[in-house]
C-alpha cells in the first residue's frame, strides 16, 4: 500500500487448514500473559502480532471456529476447525479501529516480524521471562501500556490506503 513498506505474508494454523494472507505491515507485537490467552493458546503466554484488519485477507469460511472467551464479545478468537490450534482473532470496539491479532508462530517468515514491545498481564504469568521488555501488571496498567504502544503505530498508518 502506498506510503507503507512492502509487506506480504502467508499465515496459517499449525496444520495449514486455516490459511490467510497479511498484506500490511504489523502495527506492533506484544506478549500477553492473561489467563484467557493462556487458555485459548494452551501456552503460558501468547506472542501476538497486531494488524489493521483492512490488511488481512481472512481464512476461508468454515476453516476457523470462532468463540468468545470473555463477555462482552470484543474479541472473537478463532481456532482451526481441523487441528483446534489458534489461528486468528478479530477485535471490534466502538471508537477503535478494527484490529486482527495473529500468533507470531502462524507467520511463514517470523524473522520479518517486529520484535515484541512489551508484556501485558504479567501478574498472571506462569514463569518469569528475563528479556528486558517492559512488564505491565493488572488490567488497567496492561491496557494503558498496550494503548501507548499501539496508537502511535496506528496513527502512522492512518489514512494510508
Amino acid at each position: 500500500m502506498p506510503g507503507e513498506p512492502a509487506f506480504h505474508q502467508q499465515c496459517q494454523c499449525h496444520c495449514g487448514a486455516a490459511a490467510f494472507e497479511v498484506q500490511r505491515a504489523p502495527l506492533m507485537r506484544f506478549i500477553c500473559h492473561c489467563t484467557i490467552c493462556q487458555r485459548f493458546n494452551g501456552t503460558p503466554f501468547a506472542d501476538m502480532v497486531v494488524l489493521r484488519s483492512d490488511g488481512v485477507v481472512p481464512p476461508a469460511d468454515g476453516t476457523v471456529d470462532f468463540g468468545t472467551y470473555r463477555p462482552p464479545p470484543a474479541v472473537q478468537r478463532g481456532k482451526c476447525a481441523t487441528c483446534n490450534k489458534p489461528a486468528i482473532e478479530f477485535m471490534r470496539l466502538p471508537l477503535m479501529p478494527a484490529l486482527t491479532f495473529v500468533p507470531a508462530a502462524n507467520f511463514a517468515d517470523a524473522a520479518a516480524l517486529p520484535a515484541p514491545r512489551l508484556h501485558t498481564f504479567y501478574d498472571k504469568r506462569v514463569a518469569d521471562i528475563d528479556d528486558g521488555l517492559p512488564k505491565h501488571r493488572g488490567y488497567l496498567k496492561s491496557q494503558l501500556a498496550f494503548a501507548r504502544a499501539f496508537y502511535p503505530a496506528w496513527w502512522r498508518t492512518r489514512g494510508v490506503e
